[in-house]
């Protein structure tokens, strides 16, 4: 088959497109390189059946020609992490809703079926747990920049859904839960490798709040393949997917971990979070998902621990250090 991954040489993006080239479909990526690296998909560029293209989702004389040539739409690109959403929110909401509303309209005109990719930060302050694709969303205010990511994810999914509903396009949204592995930047955040950098470099493991919030993390490879058989399936169509580990760790039992891990001298140094982001900065006390939907619909389990999870991304900082 013919896919198109937008955010294509993102940190899922390259994993995807690694993955579908695998088992021997052709790839072609649009990324504008603003969170994405060349260097994800350096060894992607010798194989023929892989193309990417250097430029934006809101070019739409592009998008529609890429849009065209592919049987299947992956939409990945968006604003990732929270430093990212605090500093730059109007973006962030420009780039996740007009970007993700070109994309259906252009998939719309040749019945493309797109997987989008949302987020578990659209449950936002929920405390019914494990979060269900059927429950309510429960949002901060606008007054607080930090949920203007999770308000535009959410508007992304019900655009997406509009979409399925009034002009049956094929859409299929998948609610990802903090994916980690190797290829992913601490750049804008993210703690899996902010803490292994941290902790190979013997500086300060640095815990933003009190430690005790607790999240799910799961291997990109178990999040790519989970894409990959939703978008295979014909009942996932028109359908909210978690994708996701159930298995809970904490930040603070999480900065341990990889600090034993990488037997690092680092100390582990808590910051509140009015110093690390903003005053007033609200996060989610937890993140677990229901993930039987997924299970049922495509036999999706994931297969790696959060030990073995760091221990891949150890190995490959390592590596290339």
């Amino acid at each position: 088959m013919k896919y198109f991954i937008t955010g294509g040489a993102g940190f899922i993006g390259s994993h995807l497109a690694e993955t579908l080239l695998q088992q021997g479909h052709s790839v072609t990526i649009l990324d504008d390189l603003s969170t994405g690296s060349i260097s994800n998909i350096e060894h992607l560029k010798p194989n023929p059946a892989f193309r990417h293209i250097i430029g934006t989702i809101m070019n739409s004389p592009l998008l529609s020609e890429l849009v065209d040539g592919c049987e299947v739409v992956f939409h990945l690109a968006a604003a990732v992490g929270v430093r990212l959403i605090v500093e730059s929110p109007v973006s962030t909401i420009e780039l996740n809703v007009r970007g993700t509303e070109k994309v259906l309209e252009c998939a719309n005109k040749k019945r493309r079926k797109v997987i989008l990719a949302s987020t578990s930060e659209v449950y936002g302050k929920s405390r019914k747990f494990p979060f269900h694709e059927d429950d309510d969303l429960v949002l901060g205010p606008p007054t607080k920049g930090r949920w203007s990511y999770a308000c535009s994810k959410a508007i992304d999914e019900f655009l997406a859904l509009a979409y399925w509903k009034e002009r049956k396009q094929p859409i299929v949204i998948a609610r990802l839960f903090n994916t980690t592995g190797p290829r992913q930047t601490g750049r804008y955040g993210m703690v899996v490798p902010t803490f292994v950098q941290q902790a190979l470099e013997g500086k300060p493991i640095t815990v933003f709040g009190t430690g005790q919030q607790r999240r799910c993390f799961t291997h990109v490879g178990d999040t790519v393949n989970a894409l990959c058989r939703i978008s295979q399936e014909s009942k996932a169509v028109g359908e909210v997917i978690n994708i996701g580990s159930s298995n809970e760790i904490t930040i603070l039992e999480l900065a341990r971990l990889v600090k034993k891990m990488t037997n690092s001298r680092s100390i582990i140094k808590k910051i509140p979070y009015g110093q690390a982001y903003e005053e007033g900065f609200e996060d989610m006390e937890r993140r677990v998902p229901d993930i039987s939907k997924a299970r049922q619909l495509v036999g999706y389990k994931p297969t790696l621990g959060i030990e073995e999870i760091l221990l891949d991304v150890i190995k490959t900082a390592v590596r290339l250090s």
